[in-house]
């Protein structure tokens, strides 16, 4: 399982510009499994997504593709978790 975060860059302004195909990335990648969950950092500093099915390197290319990633409205960190505790409702993310 990974979590993705995506911060602000330095053209955080021009992220009107390509929201609607940074949506259409994110349909995407949910629509094949890969991500289950995405939103806003608070206080309104990039996103944040949890990937799982995926390989890092596989990763890796998709989050490259994202739109806002290609005109640098954000800087893309990826940060692999290995679950060792988890309440039962969680049990779908761990049978990856």
């Amino acid at each position: 399982m990974f979590i993705v975060q995506l911060k602000f860059s330095e053209n955080k302004s021009q992220a009107k510009t390509y929201m609607q195909g940074h949506n259409e990335w994110l349909k995407t990648w949910f629509d094949n499994g890969i991500f289950v969950l995405s939103g806003s950092i608070q206080p309104n500093v990039g996103g944040g997504i949890i990937a799982i099915n995926i390989t890092r390197e596989d990763l890796d290319e998709i989050v490259a593709g994202d739109p806002f990633v290609k005109e640098n409205i954000v800087t893309p960190e990826i940060v692999e978790l290995s679950p060792s505790k988890y309440d039962e409702r969680l049990a779908f993310l761990l049978d990856t």
